[in-house]
């Protein structure tokens, strides 16, 4: 094997890669470092202007992108969203589900209409793009890479945690689950499992000095991550270099549940 074959590898130019949560931290990071590798990128968010933006922003760096506005717990708008993807580019060889919330309570605090949101959002509307997404590859027959975007936190428990840990959890063992049931139609289904990055919703606890100081501590690389940290393990479960990995959670935390 020579170092072509090698780039060959982690080669994902020209193919089709729908981003949910695409204006999130960490959309954002996966449509911008698949964009930058020659992917064609759709992404989807509830939000027109932000859609925009990162579509202007995909094209400005010379790459393929395109927007569909869509709800991920929206059915009709999930099934319009991979229909425009399919119309767009042809078909779709990349998911990844980047759609997910989170707001910190007691359980006994938390009123049942917030978790049900929490989970809707994180679990339900990682489901329905899964399911859509899923007919799609099948029916393509050429295989494909599906990547849901997990936490840390769906490996441990943490104080008011209650609905955003079990939600992540749940997300981990879909991709177990799908992993077992695609693997014969060639789909490799993968989580990712990162620990705090610098998102808009996390934004707080890299200006809580205190917090930050104290967060360190648990991470062995000493650092809390960053959305760059992020593309290099998309790119990864995207490729070829990926093909014998299933049904795996990939740490992508610092270390921080090493120990």
């Amino acid at each position: 094997m020579n170092r072509e074959d090698i780039y060959h590898l982690f080669d994902v130019n020209g193919k089709t890669a729908l981003i949910t949560g695409a204006t999130g931290g960490f959309g954002k990071a996966a449509a911008k470092g698949l964009a930058a590798a020659g992917a064609k990128v759709m992404a989807t968010a509830r939000t027109l202007s932000a859609l925009e933006q990162l579509v202007k922003e995909v094209g400005d760096s010379g790459s393929q992108s395109a927007f569909s506005v869509g709800d991920p717990v929206n059915y009709e708008d999930v099934k319009r969203v991979v229909r425009d993807t399919v119309d767009t580019f042809g078909g779709i060889d990349i998911l990844v589900t980047a759609a997910g919330i989170n707001k910190v309570s007691p359980i006994i605090k938390q009123p049942v209409e917030e978790w049900e949101g929490i989970l809707n959002v994180n679990l339900k509307g990682t489901y329905l793009f899964c399911k859509e997404v899923g007919k799609v590859m099948i029916e393509q027959g050429r295989g494909g890479k599906v990547i849901l975007v997990g936490s840390a936190r769906g490996h441990l428990g943490l104080s008011n945690y209650s609905a955003y840990s079990p939600s992540k959890g749940a997300v981990h063992l879909l991709a177990k689950t799908l992993a077992c049931e695609w693997g014969p139609h060639k789909i490799n289904v993968n989580a990712v499992a990162p620990t705090v990055f610098r998102t808009p919703l996390t934004q707080w606890m890299f200006d809580d000095n205190a917090f930050y100081l104290n967060f360190l501590k648990r991470i062995p690389l000493g650092k809390l991550g960053e959305p760059e940290d992020f593309i290099g393990t998309v790119i990864f479960l995207s490729s070829k270099a990926s093909d014998f990995m299933t049904g795996a959670i990939v740490d992508v935390d610092g270390g921080y549940t090493a120990g």
